[in-house]
């Protein structure tokens, strides 16, 4: 049988030509002689030496040092000291924020300024001119007030004969007192009625309803600024009542940012606070007692510290009232058309509800005349 049917190599004899190895194909020696031999392994197995105890011990302490966390990675290798910690740093202490007026304070201060120099030019030159202003200041805050409940909630309280019934409103004011103001009051209420039944009822009773509280928000209580102005002492009574809601205003303002930390009404204005509060009232209280005593004939310094308690109260109301009203509506400001202010109606917030206050303690205390 040839070796090579079961996968061994051909014999070395055979190697080289059919007849016999080629001379010189092979060089004699043992390696070829041995072929034939048995494989013989070239390795000795070691003895087996047993371990001794110390050689136990070292093992054991090196699996367990390899094992443990933080051990070394090796065998052989040599454990290291950890590294020391870096010492904690100490913290920075946290700079109190700046408060920040939260507006243009020039614009707004250049444009307060320039409406104070229109208003005591028409007050005190021509007194139509100054109910002309006011008829004014009324068409655009109602513009503004039904724009943004239409924007804001669909609602479309009809603007012509708001803005028609509003100027004819504070100019019955001046003219017939507050007769006439109440019925120009009646029968603006009623055009807004008769003018909303040229549309699709619905919603009828929801604008005609906005309709009838703009015309008293807005010009019904403005007019009480007119009705100021035909006392013989009108113009420094208007004064008066202007000066004492700006001061109010301010002493609020000054007070609270300084030292505002108690909130009055987070919910309807977060920026109010009581400490603001009691700085309107007492700058209020203070101009008041000095206006009763030298601008207003007949008046004396505790009917003005009453009139400043008084305005500071219900401007304090009107502003919360109207901040009311833009968180429903969910705006900033009424307008843009006073940099630094917002709107006429952000002007108009506090003086609104202020004018028959002042109006009626002037009556109380020295008459309408």
């Amino acid at each position: 049988m040839n070796d090579s049917s079961w996968g061994a190599p051909p014999r070395p004899e055979f190697w080289g030509t059919p007849e016999g190895p080629s001379q010189g194909a092979f060089p004699a020696g043992p390696a070829y002689d041995a072929y034939d031999a048995p494989p013989v392994s070239r390795t000795q197995p070691m003895p087996v030496v047993p371990d001794t105890r110390e050689d136990v011990e070292v093992r054991d302490q090196r699996d367990l040092g390899a094992a443990l966390p933080g051990g070394p990675y090796f065998r052989d290798e040599t454990p290291q000291e950890p590294m020391a910690s870096p010492p904690p740093v100490p913290p920075v202490p946290a700079q109190p924020e700046k408060k920040k007026a939260g507006r243009d304070l020039r614009s707004a201060i250049g444009v307060g300024v320039g409406l104070g120099a229109l208003v005591l030019a028409s007050l005190f030159i021509v007194k139509a001119v100054f109910v002309g202003v006011v008829a004014v200041a009324v068409v655009v805050g109602l513009w503004e007030l039904t724009s943004r409940l239409e924007e804001r909630k669909q609602i479309k309280a009809p603007l012509v004969p708001l803005a028609v019934g509003g100027a004819a409103m504070v100019v019955a004011g001046y003219v017939r007192g507050a007769e006439g103001a109440w019925v120009a009051m009646a029968l603006t209420s009623l055009a807004v009625l008769v003018w909303r039944m040229t549309e699709p009822p619905q919603n009828y009773l929801r604008d005609v309803t906005a309709g009838v509280f703009a015309a008293f928000y807005v010009p019904f209580l403005a007019t009480f600024v007119t009705m100021l102005l035909t006392a013989d002492d009108g113009p420094w009574r208007v004064l008066t009542f202007l000066l004492l809601t700006v001061v109010s205003d301010t002493g609020a303002y000054a007070i609270g940012w300084r030292f505002g930390k108690h909130k009055l009404a987070p919910r309807i204005s977060p920026g109010k606070t009581r400490e603001g509060l009691f700085g309107a009232v007492s700058f209020a209280m203070v101009a008041g007692a000095l206006c009763m005593e030298f601008l207003i004939d007949d008046g004396t310094w505790w009917q003005g510290l009453l009139l400043g308690l008084a305005v500071a109260a219900s401007a304090t109301l009107g502003d919360l009232g109207e901040s009311m009203i833009k968180r429903d509506l969910g705006i900033k400001d009424m307008g843009t058309l006073l940099p630094g202010h917002g709107g006429i109606m952000d002007r108009l917030d506090s003086l609104l509800p202020t004018a028959p206050v002042v109006w009626l303690l002037l009556a109380v205390f020295v008459g309408t005349g």
